[in-house]
């Protein structure tokens, strides 16, 4: 009995430790400022500041629909909540910002806006931190139209998206593009014909660069059913469909992928699976593919937004009735339930900022033109890596929170030479001798490790 007694005051202690989650709207869009943030995700400055884009709003009126006025904007927040808008899209320039804003290594923001530009087909821009936009790119339809997905800077310093209309078929495309503006298109889907059997069409999410240098992505139809694919390029373009959708096991994929810890790759489908609502599905690097989470119910529904893995190994996102925190076996908590005052409608999914918190963005609701929340899970401050990947000798830039007096910067033990720039910002570079493995940081606030391994490339 005392064993037993001691077992159980030993659970209720877990249970009393166990970290909070808390849900906080910071930022209510009221137009002006912007209006419906889609399917981009915030991403953390170099200043510590979370960056993103809306789809409509801001002060060109020359956009008009459903009701809102305004082309998007490019904005700034801080961690609490204070919102700066740094471009109003003025057609010429670029209209309709659908995906977010990457971080590069020169220290300026990518991005593409869905329409406008040259032809009106959709543009690439370039942004500084203080909000300086240059375009450098406006698409032609016959190398693609219509980018909705954000920017992916790749090991090699280019840049890789997607558009979901335009190529050769008109069924989308993937491209690269130099940071000065030169773009390749390396694949065109297929849209019509038997041999569109065994290619996607239509690809929304953004793409990512796997640890084996493969770019791995979705489409949100096509394939041997049409219910959508999931694929992989090597480097050079050449594309293989890992999977098709097939109902029973998702359908409609409108989110990207992530690669998790373990080497497997997550997403979502918005409708399909058991209860016909989406679901969060699994995928091995081979194209093994299994259904971890049916939404339905209280469980959410809709789930166009992906997940993020968290420095917890648990996976976090957003459906459109709900956010919810899943282990990587597929169990979820309900984390905060979304209505018309703290948001709804969730299209991108959450980033962790190195504060630990998760950031995210909800497409309407707040003043009715959407939100930006932050949910605390308790998970501790930690540190990220630009690039994420490079050779011994390439220089690299960590951020972070409360950097300052910083003593030592090792790469997986290899101590390394550092500056720091700010209470955000180190400047370093890979040693020689490094390994691939964890960052750390010694601050006088004690180690922070980077979120991620640092690959060490050959």
């Amino acid at each position: 009995m005392k064993q037993m007694v001691n077992v159980l005051l030993l659970c209720a202690a877990a249970t009393a430790t166990l970290p909070a989650q808390t849900f906080t709207t910071l930022v209510k869009f009221n137009e002006a400022d912007g209006a419906t943030p889609f399917y981009g995700a915030l991403v953390q400055g170099l200043d510590g500041n979370l960056y993103g884009t809306t789809q409509w709003g801001g002060t060109d009126t020359t956009c008009t629909a459903f009701r809102v006025t305004g082309c998007g904007t490019v904005f700034k927040m801080t961690p609490a909540g204070k919102l700066t808008t740094l471009h109003s899209f003025v057609v010429t320039d670029g209209a309709n910002p659908y995906g977010g804003l990457v971080l590069a290594t020169d220290g300026n923001f990518y991005g593409t806006t869905y329409a406008g530009g040259a032809n009106g087909l959709g543009t690439v821009f370039r942004m500084t931190p203080a909000g300086t936009l240059t375009t450098l790119y406006s698409f032609a339809g016959t190398d693609g139209s219509y980018p909705v997905a954000s920017l992916l800077q790749a090991a090699n310093g280019n840049l890789y998206g997607t558009t979901i209309q335009g190529g050769t078929e008109g069924a989308g495309t993937i491209f690269e593009i130099t940071l000065e503006g030169a773009l390749t298109t390396l694949h065109s889907f297929c849209s019509d014909g038997p041999s569109c059997l065994t290619d996607g069409v239509a690809p929304y999410g953004a793409l990512i660069q796997a640890t084996n240098g493969n770019f791995y992505g979705t489409t949100e139809a096509g394939g041997e059913h049409g219910a959508g694919t999931v694929f992989s390029m090597a480097p050079g373009g050449a594309t293989t469909i890992l999977a098709s959708f097939d109902v029973t096991d998702g359908e409609s994929p409108y989110a990207g992928l992530i690669q998790a810890s373990n080497g497997k790759f997550y997403g979502t489908t918005t409708t399909g699976a058991a209860n016909s609502v989406g679901n969060v599905f699994e995928i091995a690097a081979g194209g093994t593919l299994t259904n971890l989470h049916s939404f339905g119910g209280q469980g959410g529904l809709t789930p166009y937004a992906g997940v993020v893995q968290g420095t917890d190994g648990n996976l976090y996102g957003a459906t459109f009735g709900l956010v919810y925190e899943m282990t990587i076996g597929g169990h979820e908590t309900v984390i905060e339930g979304l209505n018309s005052d703290n948001g709804r409608d969730v299209y991108a999914a959450m980033v962790q900022g190195t504060d630990g918190i998760f950031y995210g963005t909800t497409a309407y609701g707040g003043a009715n033109h959407g939100t930006i929340y932050s949910v605390s899970a308790g998970l501790g401050a930690f540190v990220k890596t630009l690039p994420v990947s490079a050779k011994a000798g390439t220089s690299v830039t960590i951020l972070g929170t409360d950097l300052t007096g910083a003593t030592s910067v090792s790469f997986n033990g290899a101590a390394a030479a550092f500056r720091v720039v700010s209470a955000t910002e180190i400047s370093t570079a890979v040693p020689t001798g490094a390994s691939t493995g964890k960052v750390q940081v010694v601050t006088p606030g004690g180690t922070l490790s980077s979120n991620v391994p640092f690959q060490v490339q050959p």
